[in-house]
């Protein structure tokens, strides 16, 4: 790998968006912090970051500064859409995620963020798999389930078969 000269590439450098020197080479693949197999490298994280613009975008400086302005407004309204969707019935997550994926594949806060989220699901599921931590959830759940059954009981012993909104007609 080589590290060019912004001029050289005929680009600012803006596709990493770290502003630490990370600079990809002709390949795209960003060099300089990463190589080093750290947590911006690709020995943790698996694919480098930066910009995974085709190679002729990324060439030309205003070619590649709107490709990046699409590619947030695109996300934006997905990362929006997902919002709307989480008090509404729909998977909001779910395009929230998808919105973070669609910015992940310019931008490397969003490809850091995505890293980070990933990781921490990761671990809940390990920490889900726990023996200890799953007995505790079947209890919590055997509990919960009793005290629903309980006030279901209750109610009927009471009320009978009667809804709630008829309960005052006699």
């Amino acid at each position: 790998m080589t590290v060019r000269s912004d001029e050289a590439r005929g680009d600012a450098g803006g596709n990493t968006g770290t502003g630490d020197g990370i600079v990809p080479d002709d390949t795209g693949v960003p060099t300089g912090a990463g190589d080093e197999g750290g947590p911006e490298g690709g020995a943790e994280g698996g694919k480098p970051l930066g910009s995974r613009a085709p190679r002729f975008i990324r060439r030309s400086r205003p070619l590649h500064l709107s490709w990046q302005v699409a590619v947030f407004l695109v996300g934006l309204a997905v990362v929006v859409l997902g919002v709307i969707m989480l008090p509404l019935p729909g998977p909001g997550w779910v395009v929230i995620f998808l919105g973070m994926g669609i910015w992940a594949t310019e931008f490397v806060w969003a490809q850091l963020a995505l890293r980070w989220t990933r990781r921490k699901v990761a671990e809940a599921a390990q920490k889900a798999l726990d023996p200890r931590v799953r007995r505790r959830n079947l209890t919590l759940t055997v509990i919960g389930l009793t005290l629903i059954a309980a006030l279901g009981g209750w109610y009927l012993w009471k009320y009978g078969l009667v809804m709630p909104w008829k309960i005052h007609e006699d």
